[in-house]
């Protein structure tokens, strides 16, 4: 097992930081927090224009057939970053998905927009009701001839008012248990009886409610065999759970260094000087090595062929919770002037350190709660029972 990057790697890494150094700039990061959604179509189509959208992928598919160091280091980057790429992400999973089991009719119809930018696709499993607990999923649809008719609602659906496309969660045999009466479809958004309303997160975010008040799609946006969405969905939330935040804690460590090493007090001194800000400093720094090398044991894994369950669950609980206690740290760290307003240019590191508190809140709800995830850790990687 290795945790180093090749000099390949590491050069490709290089030009994927310096072409987003290049483009994220301080306007633009403005614009994209002040609209509170996580996409931008032109900084998406740089991306692909690049090769940086899908470097994994075959190239008969439009990428560029890399291994899978490349592909995490161009994720570590756009994460460390924090690029505007929360639908692109969801829209790869969900093509990836379509390229392993979807028809061939919907390959070609999904496939190539996807991943040259033209199509994007939301995740639509959440709903009001059923919190963590994705199978208790109550959206119905109903067989009508060659159609579906699907009545419900769903909630934290993310850039569902923009996207092409929701990747939806129903329930196809109300009589079957519920991890087995599930079907995953692919939504229109411009479907008839589909609405989505804004819901603002504590992080700035907007989000949304959905409701499908029949609409009606054909049995051709199916994605899998009728009541096989839970199979589906594994699928899905197997990427989804190996994600790792390492990245966001060496963001904040960087920021919180950058204030220790150049402010200066009234006295002169620097915070750097503090034997304190250090040892809160180094506490970071630690958690951050931890947080890249569980989420590269992942990595490591699927070279190996082998699927992280338990060992992805691991990076996500660390790497979400690192980034919560480093935040909370740095601004007790800072004092007062740490919960000065994000993007005021007055406040330390204009204002990143009260950003990063409230965003860190959310990590680790996203991709499921950190309960969900030490339950997967106690069961699959432990043999503990239910």
């Amino acid at each position: 097992m290795h945790f180093q990057l090749d000099a390949d790697t590491a050069a490709y890494r290089d030009e994927v930081r310096a072409h987003l150094q290049g483009v994220l700039t301080p306007e633009f990061e403005e614009r994209i927090y002040r609209s509170g959604v996580s996409h931008d179509e032109e900084f998406a189509k740089g991306l692909v224009g690049k090769g940086y959208f899908a470097p994994a992928w075959p190239v008969e598919f439009g990428g560029q057939n890399r291994n899978a160091w490349d592909d995490q280091v161009v994720k570590e980057e756009l994460m460390r970053f924090d690029a505007p790429v929360y639908l692109s992400e969801t829209t790869r999973m969900v093509a990836s998905i379509i390229r392993e089991i979807g028809t061939p009719a919907l390959k070609d119809r999904i496939l190539p927009g996807a991943i040259n930018g033209d199509i994007t696709i939301a995740f639509g499993f959440t709903e009001p009701e059923c919190g963590s607990d994705v199978a208790a999923a109550a959206t119905k649809a109903v067989r009508d001839g060659d159609d579906w008719v699907i009545n419900g609602s769903k909630m934290f659906t993310t850039n569902g008012h923009i996207a092409d496309f929701v990747f939806l969660l129903a329930r196809t045999s109300p009589e079957k248990p519920k991890h087995k009466g599930l079907t995953m479809f692919l939504v229109p958004r411009d479907s008839s009886g589909f609405e989505a309303q804004a819901v603002w997160t504590l992080s700035g975010e907007r989000t949304n409610i959905t409701f499908y008040s029949d609409v009606r799609v054909g049995d051709e946006w199916r994605i899998g065999e009728v009541d096989g969405g839970w199979q589906v969905l594994g699928l899905s939330l197997r990427d989804e759970h190996a994600s790792g935040w390492g990245p966001h804690v060496i963001r904040l460590l960087q920021h919180a260094e950058h204030w220790a090493t150049t402010t200066i007090s009234d006295d002169g001194s620097r915070p750097i000087a503090n034997t304190d800000v250090r040892r809160r400093l180094a506490r970071v720094a630690m958690e951050a090595e931890v947080s890249m090398l569980l989420q590269r044991r992942c990595v490591w894994m699927l070279e190996q062929g082998e699927v992280p369950v338990a060992e992805g669950s691991m990076s996500k609980v660390f790497s979400t919770e690192a980034l919560e206690r480093g935040s909370q740290d740095v601004v007790e760290l800072v004092g007062t002037d740490g919960l000065r307003s994000y993007l005021d240019p007055t406040a330390p590191e204009r204002g990143r350190f009260e950003h990063s508190l409230r965003f860190s809140l959310g990590t680790t709800i996203y991709a499921g709660t950190s309960e969900v995830h030490r339950t997967i850790i106690a069961q699959r990687g432990l043999g503990l029972p239910r």
